[in-house]
């Protein structure tokens, strides 16, 4: 099974994705993981990043292209992979479309996890992160056992763009890019929409129940 996962910044992607890995039994592919990680193997292709990545400049699509083709091939991804974070744009989705159908696959399912802007407020705005361990934490659903603490003792920051400004911005740039991607999808009647407010088990719920076929 070939899946995308889309939703806004704090929806959950990234933490649902974990652990569709051991229920789907199919990597999760992250353009921004998988470029990290050719950069610092020192590849041809992985230098091709780091000209763009150094510069602060966007990586041409046909390089991220590649990267994907590659991970495609490996072995526990010639039966399907979770996409997180790609495709971005309709151009991007077409290409990725192409490449899959190259190896007789397509995508299966697109899951957008649905989160209002009130809710991605309160879930970004209020967590807090471990400098020493990288531990997460909400000061509401999930607090610290310090208020400016973690359980290692190493001290908790709120990222700089946590803002409730900059999470506008960002709701506003997904809906905008987003939207024209899900309606791609949608003519190809494999969007499922999923309501991301909950537990984590009920979130998970309803994605195993969207996919179908999945205990």
């Amino acid at each position: 099974m070939d899946l995308i996962l889309f939703g806004p910044p704090g929806a959950g992607k990234g933490t649902q994705a974990q652990r569709l890995i051991d229920i789907l039994e199919i990597p999760q592919i992250s353009t921004g993981d998988l470029m990290r990680a050719e950069r610092k193997s020192g590849s041809a292709l992985g230098k091709e990043f780091d000209e763009f990545m150094s510069k602060g400049l966007l990586v041409p699509d046909e390089l991220v292209l590649r990267l994907f083709q590659q991970r495609l091939d490996q072995e526990d991804a010639k039966k399907g992979a979770i996409f997180d974070g790609y495709p971005r744009t309709v151009p991007q989705a077409e290409s990725l479309d192409g490449v899959l159908a190259e190896r007789d696959r397509k995508v299966d399912v697109v899951v957008s996890i649905e989160v209002g802007l009130d809710e991605m407020i309160e879930r970004i705005v209020h967590r807090r992160s471990c400098e020493a361990c990288g531990q997460i934490y909400h000061l509401r659903y999930n607090p610290p056992p310090r208020a400016d603490a973690c359980s290692c003792d190493g001290k908790l920051v709120q990222r700089k763009d946590d803002t409730e400004e900059v999470v506008r911005k960002r709701y506003d740039e997904y809906l905008q890019k987003t939207a024209p991607i899900v309606d791609h999808y949608k003519k190809k009647d494999v969007v499922k929409a999923v309501d991301g407010v909950g537990t984590l088990d009920e979130v998970t719920d309803r994605i195993k129940q969207a996919i179908g076929g999945v205990s």
